[in-house]
């Protein structure tokens, strides 16, 4: 299977912008990616950052058309890595399950929990291929992020364990404290099967979390609501955007980390773009 892209755009770094984050690059030249899976989101926009060729996808589509179980994920990594993409960072609306990390913070998660059902999250549909998924998130992409945020004076938390659930509806009192009993910090309803799949096409992938909101079993008679959670989203976009577009220039050009040999040695059933 070969991906179809039309016009000469390239890239070496992607960027999926989540809730509320459709728009990265000021001068951006639109790229219409065909995939064997379908289309992307939208239209991806490759641009220049630091030297470095970026290609934008915004996750939801334009004008967040699609909700979180919509979402074609296999056709949005497959069309980031047939224009050349190695590397993608993922910033994302979470929700707090630690008081500590109040509406405005800023998370590198490290681990990932999946509590999603239904979604299509595998591009190996034959043959025996098991991919390590021991360590989610790309070590040299968190460590830019966060010397990325460093450089910056930006706060932000190093490590923490995002669960994903299935969605579009939040979740119970109930549900939201025994996420919060099993230690766990975040709560999204897109990072999976986003990371897996990057790691299936051996793409590095880094989470960077933005906190809308304390999650329903952490404030008493309190709940989640959309409009907050859209507003917090607004007031730090700005700021998110900031920190994505430093950590691009810090981004190894070489990659040596895991991520690379991720498929190294399996019989994979195509040929990777």
């Amino acid at each position: 299977m070969t991906p179809d892209a039309s016009g000469p755009a390239t890239a070496e770094i992607g960027v999926i912008g989540g809730s509320g984050f459709y728009r990265l690059l000021a001068d951006a030249e639109p790229v219409a990616v065909r995939t064997p899976y379908g289309d992307p989101s939208d239209t991806v926009s490759v641009g220049t950052v630091a030297g470095r060729r970026v290609a934008f996808l915004p996750r939801h589509g334009a004008g967040h058309a699609l909700p979180p179980h919509r979402i074609n994920y296999r056709a949005n990594l497959w069309a980031l890595r047939s224009l050349g993409v190695r590397q993608v960072l993922a910033p994302c609306a979470v929700g707090s399950l630690r008081r500590e990390l109040g509406p405005g913070s800023i998370v590198v998660p490290d681990q990932l929990v999946d509590r999603t059902s239904g979604r299509v999250q595998t591009y190996y549909e034959r043959g025996a291929v098991h991919v390590s998924f021991a360590d989610p998130y790309c070590a040299d992409g968190r460590t830019a992020t966060l010397k990325a945020a460093q450089t910056a004076g930006t706060d932000i938390t190093d490590g923490g364990t995002m669960v994903v659930v299935e969605g579009p509806r939040f979740s119970t009192r109930a549900e939201s404290r025994w996420f919060a009993a099993a230690g766990w910090s975040l709560v999204n309803m897109t990072g999976h099967p986003e990371a897996v799949l990057a790691r299936e096409l051996a793409l590095c992938y880094t989470s960077v979390a933005l906190v809308t909101d304390l999650d329903a079993g952490l404030e008493a008679g309190e709940s989640v609501a959309q409009e907050d959670v859209f507003a917090v989203f607004a007031e730090n976009t700005e700021r998110l955007r900031n920190l994505v577009l430093k950590t691009v220039g810090l981004l190894p050009e070489e990659r040596t980390c895991r991520c690379a040999r991720a498929v190294d040695g399996l019989d994979l059933p195509f040929e990777l773009p």
